[in-house]
C-alpha cells in the first residue's frame, strides 16, 4: 500500500509555491485587431490554448481554444475584440499557487494571466502547470513509498 505524504513531507517537497514559481513566461499575445484566422494559426503553431489579448501593454482580454471554436460561425476575418473574453481574471507572480488554483477551480477557468504591478503581462498559469505539479507530487509520493517498503 502506498504511503501518504504527511503535511511535513509536503512542506519540504513543495514549499509555499507562488504563481511565479509555476507560470509560463513565454507568452504569446493577441491584439484586439487580430483576426480569428490569425490567432487560430498562432495557437496551432505555438501549441498554446490560451492567449492574453493586449492593447499596447494593457491586458484587455483573453482568448481560449473554446472561444476560437465558438467564433468560427462569424467568419475567419472576425476581429478578436468581437469574441474574446473581456473580464479576464489575472494574478500577480507573488500570489500563492494554492490561491490561484482555488480561483481557477471556483471560476471553472483554464488559465490566469499573470501581470506585474504595472499591469503588464509577464506570464500565464494554466491547468497544465498544475497538472505538472501534481505529477511531481505523485512521483515524490511513489519514491517515498518505495523507500518505506
Amino acid at each position: 500500500m502506498a504511503m501518504k505524504l504527511d503535511s511535513e513531507a509536503m512542506r519540504t517537497a513543495f514549499p509555499a509555491l507562488t504563481v511565479g514559481d509555476l507560470m509560463q513566461t513565454r507568452v504569446h499575445t493577441a491584439s484586439p485587431d487580430d483576426t480569428l484566422a490569425h490567432v487560430h494559426r498562432q495557437m496551432r503553431m505555438s501549441g498554446f490554448r490560451h492567449l492574453p489579448v493586449v492593447d499596447g501593454d494593457r491586458l484587455v482580454g483573453v482568448i481560449s481554444d473554446r472561444n476560437i471554436l465558438l467564433a468560427w460561425a462569424r467568419g475567419a476575418e472576425t476581429p478578436v475584440r468581437d469574441f474574446m473574453t473581456r473580464y479576464t481574471e489575472w494574478v500577480h507572480p507573488e500570489m500563492l499557487a494554492k490561491e490561484a488554483a482555488a480561483r481557477m477551480i471556483h471560476d471553472k477557468i483554464g488559465s490566469l494571466v499573470v501581470v506585474d504591478r504595472a499591469q503588464r503581462v509577464v506570464g500565464i498559469i494554466t491547468e497544465t502547470d498544475f497538472l505538472r505539479l501534481a505529477h511531481r507530487a505523485l512521483i515524490i509520493q511513489e519514491a517515498a513509498s518505495q523507500e518505506e517498503g
